[in-house]
């Protein structure tokens, strides 16, 4: 199934998304449905007047929306779909400086996340120790190639997409993982001038032929997890990648070449 999602494009939007409790809030709302400022606090740990102001903030972007309330006196607000997502293809200095500031943010929550799941993975039965944590591989590829190998993963894991709107589709025993997938060149580009970026490069010394890139996959958390983002898209990106104030999954989550999600 095809998820929801905000795409976003504008410098100031990416840059308004780049912030850390701004993507712990979408992930709330996403994971839990809508909810007060009061609300969201109380589970954010943060003080309503700051969770207010950045609900007003993602509500600017087109993020977040006010919800029908049970009264008069109550003010809920819920996310307007279950990712967000951003290009990162654009020749504009200032949408790249954006994203870069975007990407920048959301790398630091996959990092924390991963570091709090280390630290209480012990507690984890041998099962699921087995099937969680953290691996990389280098993978020698063209373009193309990798364009494909990101299709191939992300058809894989849009076969779950379902369980994420529906908790009715999720099997007994399930729980929330989050797939961070990181695709790293592991060279700087070629410095020939006449190198063509989608096929073969002239090499020094031992520098690779094609494209080195590096890929990881990491994380399980329990469904009580709040705090999602990226991201889940990849974009890419989610990515809300990309990952929703969801990390998310997911690396930046990514669908499409250069598209990044998060907040999934």
């Amino acid at each position: 199934m095809s998820l929801p999602e905000v795409k976003l494009s504008d410098p100031k939007a990416l840059r308004g998304y780049a912030h850390p409790l701004r993507m712990a809030l979408i992930g709330l709302l996403r994971q839990q449905g809508p909810m007060t400022a009061t609300q969201a606090a109380e589970r954010l740990g943060e003080s309503v007047p700051n969770c207010s102001f950045h609900l007003r903030q993602l509500a600017k972007y087109g993020l977040a929306e006010r919800a029908p309330g049970a009264d008069a006196r109550e003010r809920p607000w819920r996310a307007t779909a279950l990712n967000t997502s951003w290009d990162d293809v654009s020749d504009d200095p200032q949408t790249r400086a954006a994203v870069d500031e975007l990407s920048a943010v959301q790398l630091a929550l996959y990092v924390r996340k991963a570091e709090e799941f280390l630290a209480r993975r012990a507690e984890e039965s041998t099962a699921w120790r087995a099937v969680t944590g953290f691996a990389d591989r280098p993978v020698y590829v063209t373009v193309d190639e990798m364009a494909a190998l990101r299709a191939r993963i992300d058809a894989l894991v849009t076969e779950y997409d379902d369980r994420i709107a529906d908790p009715a589709k999720r099997p007994a025993g399930s729980r929330k993982v989050s797939l961070i997938r990181l695709a790293l060149l592991a060279d700087p580009p070629p410095t020939d001038a006449l190198a063509d970026a989608t096929g073969p490069t002239t090499t020094t010394n031992d520098s690779p032929t094609t494209a080195n890139t590096n890929t990881a996959v990491a994380g399980a958390s329990p469904t009580t997890d709040h705090a999602n983002a990226a991201t889940t898209g990849a974009g890419g990106g989610d990515g809300d990648g990309g990952g929703d104030g969801e990390l998310p999954v997911s690396g930046p989550v990514a669908r499409d070449l250069g598209e990044q999600r998060g907040d999934r």
